[in-house]
């Protein structure tokens, strides 16, 4: 069973990163520079599926996660505010990463894809 994994030296949470040079995965922190070896080679994929309604709280608490990292150099098509979060995630039905952004205005939280 997995558990999530705390920084040592910020408390954040650690997230799993490959270093396809030594061919291991790590665990790394997005705030500072903390990276432990991970003590198995596999990281489960959540497979998460939201109704609408939920949807909006899911962005709102994406819009206003701290280690998420932001953007000024996209401006919201809802709003026009210019800051952003953005995030790599598999598309339903999609193969690949895609790009996706989350307008930080809390009372906008549109959702768009590069």
């Amino acid at each position: 069973m997995s558990t999530m994994k705390f920084c040592r030296e910020c408390n954040n949470i650690l997230y799993p990163k490959e270093d396809r040079e030594q061919k291991i995965l790590l665990y790394a922190c997005r705030n500072c520079d903390h990276q432990e070896v991970a003590e198995d080679n596999c990281v489960y994929r959540n497979e998460v599926h939201h109704s609408a309604g939920e949807r909006t709280q899911i962005l709102q608490d994406v819009a206003a996660d701290p280690t998420l990292p932001r953007t000024k150099s996209v401006i919201c098509a809802n709003c026009k505010h210019g800051e952003a979060v953005f995030f790599q995630a598999t598309a339903r039905g999609e193969e690949g990463m895609t790009l996706f952004f989350v307008c930080c205005n809390p009372n906008c939280g549109h959702r768009w894809r590069d």
